[in-house]
């Protein structure tokens, strides 16, 4: 099973990595916000990850870590 980890508090709530995911394991929080005042990504459906790792790769503060 794969597992993603975001890094919250690195995490600018962009969400350049919600479209990249063809299973839409992703979402931006509503419900709370990081140090930095954004709203960070957090994974919904982890059970459809397929650890392709597109969410990580466009990331650009490499908050993002994918495991297979």
């Amino acid at each position: 099973m794969a597992k993603v980890t975001i890094d919250e508090a690195r995490c600018i709530g962009c969400g350049l990595c919600l479209p990249v995911c063809p299973k839409n394991v992703l979402i931006l929080a509503t419900d709370h916000i990081n140090a930095r005042g954004y709203n960070p990504a957090v994974p919904v459906k982890m059970d459809a990850c397929t650890a392709c790792a597109f969410c990580a790769r466009m990331c650009p503060d490499s908050a993002i870590m994918v495991e297979k």
